[in-house]
């Protein structure tokens, strides 16, 4: 090592000139890209990093932060260039960082570590044979600089690569694990907490992967955790809980035997005073019941930890929600408030993603949420029992009246709504005294009362919608209703939010029971419209796109459109081509779209062309931003690719001139083909949807789109997509039976990846199983003399996919392929027979006529062809149930 560092020594002046960029690098005030491009000029030395890695070490007339950014640079450069330098200059590079790792300076010594966690990373133990010997040094002396250094660079290698030292290495007796873990042990009984925190934070990375050395060292370090139980530094008490958190997640086992003990800790933790170390002890109960664990073993705890619970859901005096929320109507919002939005692409199929709640605004998890989340686990898991306990807690904080006491009040509505889904069957009985109990505090005069009553009387919207079959409920729902109306137009932003978003779930469940309401529903969401900040509006976008969801063509009358179109269309009219708020809006518009049908075409045909244009906008940017004028961003070809679904579902054929005059056809084949996987996905979506009402448009590039879909379904592809895969295969499906025979020349290919999806069904997404099985038999259906030869090798597989489907048009099509492959190749379906009989079984009823007659003939046919014996030895395999359905079709 001594070698590699007299071989290479600075020049003063190029070490001066570095420092003094350094340093203006750190000055708050400088000209930054001028110092970057001038960094990355000197960065074309080969020794640049010697010199950044001697400042580091050595520089100690310079100020630590110019000494930790020259560290900093090191670090991001090594990434980078690590493989390309001499092996000199990398050996040089080590050679300077060991003897630093006990520096006097602390920010030094972590810098150090940063960048020897680095190298671990870049080349491994094996590439460093003196780390680790340098490391057990510092680690075995009794020098508390060098122990804290060594510690921290053993830290962040355990954390950012753990498995690294799980391995054999050459010239070393044992792994590096193994020589590790009795001395990090060891550190937990060290006086100095810096070194009891390292040394647990390092083991704990290692609870998941659950290294042999750990496994076999298992009872040390459970008594290691007792013994830093009541540590008296809150950092280590966090990581004992951090670290229960863990076992009991992914190895509840080695918890087992002192579970009792675990639990009475934790409860404990959960008042700790510092509140991390009781945050990080609340995420144990949720953890709990998601290992599946026997309740039996937490259920003598409740009385005692439900009060615990209680407790924390209130708000803390530093919570930030109460800093904001004051916040009125009128501040606008700073850029930093509009949190980035997800739009999912469209899919074609049976599971349409459940979306998450995303409940709360600010979102930083803290004790209040943690706590709430605990409980409504708890009653999800242990239901009705923890009412005994909780009620009279809910019942005394909501009796508290006088004004310094809203916070309490405030949980209290919060664990009623917390409980909603686990406790029902006995709020059941009160709901309507629970509901009537609510409905005032949507007036209180706290915003945060008003903002979390709107969310818990969201939670039981349900049995909101249940009860407008009479009087009273009928009554209770109109309340509820005006109430979150009401509330919409609060002048607080907290409060606007939570009322439009509990409105929006209110919506789902009521669906058409709003059409009576339509017009005050429009006007107050309209008002909101015109009134509220951006970050706001994208809530009352989806509560307009969720009340068209849910009222469908009710919406499709003169008086409801002048309410609700000429706002929209000019704030459409407003938005540049790249403007990120359009994205709600289109979203919004697919929405409507699909709701008014045919009714829509009066606003369709400058909403076809916008989303045609920043289509075309988008694919240009990729290619040269400056030339189109926005940066890319690929979010506007997807919601505009969504749209023009939602135009294509409505319209139907009123579509097609609009298509005629366009270049779609072009732009959708190239989105086909993007790189990016949702372009693709909600690209075949629309390709799907213009088979159906336009197929005609499509047909001068139907081999090109033909070919691209089925490249989608090759098996690597499906690994990669599935969700693009689904919306490929429905897409082709969709073609053919518009197409018929031309479809023939990929036919074969088609099958070839469709057989493998349904023979490999466990574990595959269900849309993509019913969408493949649905497309083999139009397949089947439209050119049954190249499939039925085929049939014995996917009968069975595919039968059982088709027993999945529920009954409807597509179901019927495959059956019209089943019945035609049949008449084709009769011999080839008998071995399947008992399989090909339970999927006739599936049906609860044909409604197609002629397609209840083919499917007689299939049963019927078979029937005939048995009748030595075969016929009836194949029915008594099947069940009961099954051969009384089958019966239907028999002469």
């Amino acid at each position: 090592m001594a070698a590699a560092a007299a071989l290479w020594q600075p020049q003063e002046e190029g070490l001066r000139e570095i420092c003094g960029l350094l340093e203006q690098q750190i000055s708050p005030n400088s000209d930054q890209p001028r110092i970057w491009q001038q960094l990355q000029h000197y960065s074309q030395f080969p020794d640049f990093n010697n010199y950044l890695v001697f400042i580091l070490a050595h520089a100690e007339g310079k100020s630590v932060e110019i000494r930790q950014a020259a560290g900093l640079l090191l670090k991001n450069n090594l990434r980078v260039t690590f493989s390309s330098l001499s092996p000199s200059h990398q050996q040089y590079i080590k050679s300077e960082l060991l003897p630093c790792l006990g520096a006097t300076d602390r920010t030094i010594r972590s810098t150090v570590g940063t960048v020897i966690s680095v190298l671990v990373q870049l080349g491994r133990v094996v590439g460093w044979p003196e780390l680790l010997q340098a490391l057990v040094h510092c680690l075995d002396g009794n020098d508390t600089n060098h122990m804290e250094g060594a510690m921290d660079a053993i830290y962040k290698i355990c954390e950012d690569i753990p498995e690294e030292l799980d391995v054999d290495v050459p010239g070393l007796s044992e792994r590096p694990i193994n020589i590790l873990i009795p001395r990090l042990l060891q550190f937990f009984q060290s006086p100095h907490a810096v070194l009891r925190k390292l040394s647990l934070d390092s083991l704990n990375q290692f609870i998941v992967v659950m290294p042999t050395a750990l496994f076999m060292s298992m009872d040390q370090y459970l008594q290691g955790l007792f013994a830093l139980a009541h540590d008296s530094s809150a950092d280590v008490r966090k990581l004992v809980c951090a670290a229960f958190v863990q076992l009991i997640e992914v190895r509840p086992s080695f918890l087992e035997p002192h579970l009792r003990n675990v639990i009475e800790y934790i409860l404990q933790a959960n008042k700790d005073p510092d509140d991390e170390v009781a945050l990080e002890a609340c995420e144990f109960w949720s953890a709990y019941c998601d290992a599946n664990l026997p309740p039996d073993g937490l259920r003598e705890f409740l009385p005692r930890l439900i009060p615990v619970l209680m407790s924390n859901m209130v708000y803390a005096d530093d919570d930030e929600s109460l800093v904001n929320a004051e916040e009125d109507e009128s501040c606008p919002d700073r850029d930093q408030d509009l949190k980035p939005r997800f739009h999912s692409s469209r899919l074609h199929g049976s599971d349409n993603g459940e979306e998450e709640d995303d409940d709360d605004t600010v979102n930083v998890w803290n004790l209040r949420k943690c706590s709430a989340a605990g409980l409504d686990i708890l009653s999800n898991v242990f239901g009705d029992e923890i009412l005994p306990t909780l009620m009279p807690l809910i019942q005394q904080k909501l009796s508290t009246a006088n004004d310094s006491a809203w916070k309490e009040r405030e949980a209290a509505v919060l664990a009623i709504g917390a409980i909603a889904e686990g406790c029902i069957s006995g709020l059941y009985p009160h709901l309507p005294e629970i509901i009537a109990f609510l409905i005032p505090l949507l007036d209180d005069k706290f915003p945060l009362i008003r903002s979390i009553t709107c969310w818990t009387l969201s939670r039981f919207s349900k049995y909101i919608v249940q009860g407008i079959g009479h009087q009273n409920g009928h009554e209770q729902f109109d309340k509820v209703l005006m109430g979150l109306l009401r509330r919409i137009l609060d002048t607080n932003k907290r409060v606007q939010e939570a009322a439009c978003s509990a409105f929006a779930t209110l919506e789902e469940e009521a669906a058409e029971e709003l059409a009576p309401r339509l017009e005050i529903i429009l006007q107050h969401l309209l008002c909101a419209f015109g009134k509220y900040q951006r970050r706001n509006l994208r809530i009352v976008y989806d509560a307009i796109g969720t009340l068209a969801d849910a009222v469908g063509g009710e919406l499709n009358q003169p008086k409801y459109l002048d309410i609700l179109m000429p706002p929209l269309i000019s704030k459409w009219q407003q938005l540049s081509n790249s403007d990120k708020d359009l994205f709600p809006l289109l979203e919004c518009f697919t929405s409507i779209a699909q709701a008014l049908g045919p009714g829509f075409s009066q606003f369709a045909e400058p909403v076809f062309q916008r989303c045609i244009n920043l289509i075309q906008i988008q694919q240009l940017a990729k290619v040269n931003h400056v030339v189109a004028g926005v940066q890319y961003d690929k979010e506007f070809i997807v919601c505009s690719l969504d749209l023009l679904s939602g135009l294509a579902e409505g319209l139907g054929s009123g579509i097609e001139s609009l298509v005629a005059q366009s270049n779609l056809r072009d732009l959708l084949l190239q989105c086909c083909m993007d790189e990016a996987a949702d372009i693709r996905q909600s690209a075949l979506a629309l390709l799907g949807d213009l088979a159906r009402v336009c197929p005609v448009h499509l047909h001068p590039r139907l081999q090109e789109f033909l070919n691209v879909a089925a490249k989608q379904l090759h098996a690597s592809a499906v690994k990669e997509a599935v969700s693009v895969a689904n919306n490929a295969c429905w897409a082709i499906g969709e073609l053919a039976v518009k197409v018929h025979q031309e479809i023939s020349p990929i036919v074969l290919t088609i099958i070839s990846c469709l057989v493998p999806i349904l023979q490999n069904a466990e574990g595959l997404n269900k849309s993509l199983i019913e969408n493949s099985a649905i497309t083999l038999g139009r397949l089947g259906w439209v050119c049954p003399e190249l499939v039925a030869p085929h049939m014995e090798h996917f009968m069975q597989s595919w039968c059982a996919a088709l027993c999945m489907i529920r009954d409807d048009f597509e179901k019927e099509d495959a059956f019209r392929g089943l019945c035609a492959m049949v008449r084709a190749n009769p011999s080839g379906a008998v071995r399947s027979l008992a399989h090909v009989c339970k999927a006739i079984a599936s049906w609860h009823e044909i409604r197609s006529e002629d397609l209840r007659n083919e499917v007689c003939q299939v049963v019927n046919g078979y029937k005939q062809m048995l009748a030595n014996g075969g016929w009836d030895q194949c029915m008594a395999t099947l069940e009961p149930s099954v051969l009384h359905k089958l019966s239907r079709y028999q002469v």
